[in-house]
């Protein structure tokens, strides 16, 4: 496969951490010392399903297609206000396209395991352009009272569109089953025949185990594809990282060894936006001039489950 258009957009709401001081116990100094954010986009009047929307539709115009166009769309979402139909439903008829759909989940490394997918459809021949949408509302999962993850999130979209082509060169997709480090419960609907204990909880994160977790895997997944690849640290033009927390970027990039012009990032400015970090990161890259064919690229990505991805790609463009 290869990927021959980007989009990405962001809620017009952007809030500080000074915005933040208001009514949680917190400093800018000590949220930047802790995560390197400074603000953040969450949605206020925006509906999520439009925002991922107009992040396809400029991914459509970047690739030099329109709707009618796409074969197959997949959409990775944690959640949305939607239980069923699936947000991909929603987002291929505001699209005005015609083909299947399917969400998928796999958190924050939701971007890799779409690529995953997209490269088997297209390598099996079911599929000649494939749509990804990642879009994620995360503000709304967390307790705004709970300074320990309220600050960390924002929300967003991201797209790309993938073709036929030879452009993917390794990719490595981990699962392990920690799910009491990082998680977020809600309730059902009641029945008459409940009488099992339910919870609801805002999402709960233990910071240190997923810093971690995080730097662990996504080190090892790096390491292990430039091996499979022969490709060396400095072979790589950008290592484009989940953008969780600036501090777990700066590790894996000094546990790498690589120079910190490599390692681009935006979670200063958008917080982290789950799986929409990693397509919304490529296509500031790409809209920025900073992309040229040829070039490798390294996306690596850690979220709840623990889920883990990472893929080596050559710029097609």
């Amino acid at each position: 496969m290869k990927i021959i258009g980007t989009g990405s957009v962001h809620p017009k709401c952007s809030v500080s951490n000074e915005m933040l001081e208001k009514f949680l116990e917190t400093t800018d100094e000590w949220i930047t010392e802790r995560t390197g954010i400074k603000e953040r986009c969450v949605i206020s009047s925006e509906k999520l399903e439009d925002l991922a929307t107009e992040a396809a539709n400029k991914a459509l115009e970047n690739a030099g297609l329109t709707a009618k166009d796409i074969d197959f769309i997949i959409c990775s979402n944690v959640v949305n206000e939607y239980v069923t139909p699936a947000l991909s439903c929603i987002i291929q008829g505001k699209l005005g396209a015609t083909c299947p759909t399917v969400d998928i989940n796999a958190a924050c490394a939701g971007f890799i395991f779409a690529l995953d997918m997209a490269e088997d459809k297209l390598q099996c021949k079911k599929a000649k352009n494939i749509l990804i949408v990642c879009a994620e509302e995360p503000s709304r999962m967390v307790s705004w009272k709970n300074r320990s993850t309220c600050v960390l999130f924002g929300d967003g979209a991201g797209a790309a569109v993938v073709t036929e082509g030879d452009e993917m060169k390794a990719i490595r997709l981990t699962t392990s089953s920690l799910t009491d480090v990082l998680y977020y419960q809600r309730a059902l609907e009641p029945t008459p025949y409940i009488d099992k204990e339910e919870n609801y909880e805002p999402l709960v994160m233990r910071g240190r185990e997923v810093f971690k977790h995080a730097v662990t895997s996504s080190c090892r997944d790096i390491r292990t594809l430039l091996n499979q690849t022969n490709l060396k640290p400095e072979d790589i033009k950008y290592y484009v990282l989940h953008q969780a927390n600036r501090r777990i970027i700066d590790s894996i990039r000094n546990f790498l060894g690589v120079d910190e012009a490599c390692v681009p990032h935006n979670v200063e400015r958008y917080g982290n936006i789950s799986s929409a970090a990693l397509p919304a990161l490529l296509d500031e890259l790409n809209r920025e001039g900073k992309l040229q064919k040829g070039d490798k690229l390294v996306f690596s990505a850690f979220g709840a489950g623990f889920t883990t991805g990472a893929c080596i790609i050559e710029w097609a463009k």
